[in-house]
């Protein structure tokens, strides 16, 4: 049976929101006990997009969790393969993997690399390990399914960084002069990169007014608020009848959100984190979670 998207005929934004919210507190909380196994990692950025996992996979995608290659299924590409810890947690939260695999992360002989890989893990739609190659790729299955006369949705999460590769603005182009209107690009501005800020690596900005002279239905939201990411696909939903061209979602995001430890520590790109500082963690974590909601 196909889940998420389907559901959202019974639902209305309010619990939507509340289902989305929840599931990224859960795929935050799997990030870090994956991100303990190794005592370091690329955790920063999986608690950041947690809430736009969440969105895409507790509320926005077509999928069958015991059939990950499911012909009818939605397509979401994670062009950074080195997300992957955060796409892992949400690959066990929509039930694709089991929760006890997440324990094998980055160990010898896991399906849960620690840069994404298709060959290995199931519902991981390509190899994103290389920057920049993920918007081309999801160009050519939004035009394979096309030749095939198929309906379903291509959804590419990228990031800012990317933003530096000329392939992504080529791609970029491809897909608005051949109308995909089922395609999707998610960018995780959090402004961030290996070498430093994005901003002083190359100056990207203005962004949306960059992706909106090529052809693309441009929204730039909290990408941290899950009732503005809800909000940003039903826009999509809306302006697909009127218009054939691809969307993007620009998404202002804060690494480590969630874990106030985190969130203000320097060299975030890659974090190693002490021993004793895990359990800290993931008490701000629910302190935080529950605080919200109370």
């Amino acid at each position: 049976m196909a889940i998420a998207a389907t559901d959202n005929q019974t639902l209305n934004l309010g619990q939507r929101t509340e289902r989305v919210r929840d599931a990224a507190y859960r795929i935050r909380h799997h990030s870090l006990n994956m991100g303990e196994v190794q005592g370091q990692g690329y955790v920063g950025q999986a608690l950041g997009a947690a809430d736009m996992f969440a969105a895409v996979y507790a509320d926005q995608l077509d999928f069958r969790p015991a059939e990950p290659d499911w012909e009818d299924r939605d397509r979401f590409l994670l062009s950074t393969g080195h997300y992957a810890i955060g796409f892992y947690a949400a690959l066990a939260e929509a039930g694709i993997i089991p929760v006890e695999e997440l324990e094998t992360y980055g160990s010898d002989d896991s399906r849960l690399p620690m840069s994404g890989m298709s060959t290995y893990t199931p519902g991981m739609e390509i190899s994103g390990g290389s920057l920049g190659h993920g918007l081309s790729v999801a160009v050519g299955m939004a035009l394979g399914l096309r030749h095939q006369n198929r309906t379903q949705r291509v959804i590419n999460f990228l990031s800012d960084g990317e933003l530096d590769e000329g392939s992504t603005w080529e791609a970029a182009m491809g897909a608005a002069h051949h109308q995909l209107g089922q395609l999707t690009a998610m960018v995780d501005i959090n402004a961030l990169q290996a070498d430093g800020a994005t901003a002083g690596v190359l100056r990207t900005e203005p962004v949306t007014e960059k992706w909106e002279a090529f052809g693309w239905y441009a929204q730039r939201i909290n990408g941290n608020d899950p009732r503005a990411l809800l909000q940003a696909f039903d826009n999509i939903a809306a302006q697909a009848a009127l218009a054939s061209r691809p969307s993007v979602i620009l998404c202002d995001t804060k690494v480590g959100r969630g874990v106030p430890l985190l969130e203000n520590r320097e060299k975030a790109h890659f974090m190693r984190i002490e021993d004793n500082e895990w359990q800290i963690c993931r008490d701000q974590l629910t302190e935080g979670f529950e605080g919200s909601n109370s």
